[in-house]
């Protein structure tokens, strides 16, 4: 039996306070921040730590933000500096006409992994500074709960479609047709011909003048059959590398580091661990996903290596380091989310 790739039609818009859309993508942010407020509150409350429990939310709040920063400076820095010197005027901002910065741009798109780890590294030292705390030991909650973020943001932006995977074979069991492949992969031609196909934009919807990507990709996600059908047969099955990314980057990393850190171990142990993994998985997800399409021509220009795995090499290398010196130092073992009976494999009743 042959099977048909299933075509994407989620909504990244979950719904609407009033004008205000609440998506996904927000929500998996904030699912994030708050599963590692709890796991970092475990692991101060139950294992060896010098952070109080009730401090665990001023690390998750400093962190949170040196992710934003770190995330969108990362994207602009890494893969698309023109940003810097892009400006918009719309009539869609607050104030018509003001010109709204590119780097600035968030609301359309564009975070960087590698950049928001730097951002919460930053805020993990600025804790540090603030409480008087390991600088390390910080870094290795952060480390820690880091890796559920991950799972979610995947998630996420396989919702919104975007970071699409690369082409497979239409019979494979978990291909995925985007209509998104319509706004940077597809071919000009291509999108003539679907507009051929469609009937009068007026027909579908009385506030349409004419046919474009972005009009077709939100009839799709409103259940409009007619549009849904008229472009199956022109987008591309994809690897839902996005999911995949899920898994490798999210759920396999949080299990290397949850069996690791069952017991303290040396500050910067963890960290070291969570981005030698993570880097592993990520340039193994590299071979899945199509690269951003604006730097689509100097992806493989260099012994055909994306840029993602040349940053997760580095970050190998950064982290390989890390768990050598970390090993290598005196200080005392610290962390551990079972608790500390259970570490010692005896109770304060037993001595």
């Amino acid at each position: 039996m042959t099977l048909a790739a299933w075509l994407h039609n989620l909504d990244p818009i979950l719904f609407h306070i009033g004008p205000i859309p609440i998506r996904w993508y927000g929500l998996a942010y904030l699912g994030g921040f708050l599963v590692a407020f709890f796991l970092i509150k475990r692991v101060c409350r139950v294992g060896v730590s010098s952070l109080k429990p009730e401090n665990a939310a001023d690390l998750v709040v400093s962190v949170a933000i040196g992710i934003f920063v770190g995330g969108r400076l990362g994207y602009v820095l890494f893969y698309q500096p023109s940003l810097l010197w892009e400006f918009e005027f719309s009539k869609d901002l607050p104030y018509w006409g003001a010109p709204f910065w590119g780097a600035l741009a968030v609301n359309h798109g564009g975070m960087a992994s590698h950049g928001g780890m730097i951002g919460g590294i930053i805020g993990c030292l600025y804790c540090a500074r603030r409480f008087k705390h390991s600088s390390l030991y910080l870094i290795d909650l952060f480390a820690f709960s880091a890796p559920i973020g991950i799972f979610f943001g995947r998630c996420a932006n396989f919702i919104n479609g975007e970071l699409l995977g690369r082409p497979c074979s239409p019979d494979f069991v978990f291909a995925v047709k985007f209509p998104q492949e319509m706004l940077d992969e597809m071919p000009t031609e291509q999108l003539y011909q679907i507009y051929d196909q469609l009937p009068p934009p007026q027909t579908i919807d009385t506030q349409l003048q004419y046919w474009d990507p972005t009009a077709i990709i939100d009839l799709v996600h409103r259940g409009n059959m007619v549009v849904t059908h008229a472009i199956d047969d022109f987008l591309t099955p994809r690897h839902p590398s996005q999911l995949y990314a899920a898994v490798m980057e999210g759920l396999i990393v949080f299990a290397v580091l949850a069996i690791l850190w069952a017991k303290p171990r040396k500050p910067g142990t963890i960290a070291g661990t969570f981005a030698m993994v993570y880097a592993v998985m990520r340039i193994l997800d590299e071979f899945f996903r199509m690269p951003d399409a604006h730097i689509m021509d100097q992806e493989f220009a260099t012994l055909h290596i994306t840029r993602g795995q040349w940053l997760s090499a580095l970050l190998f290398i950064a982290g390989l380091i890390m768990f050598i010196a970390a090993q290598r130092s005196k200080k005392e073992p610290m962390g551990g989310w079972r608790g500390k009976e259970k570490q010692t494999g005896a109770t304060d009743e037993h001595g």
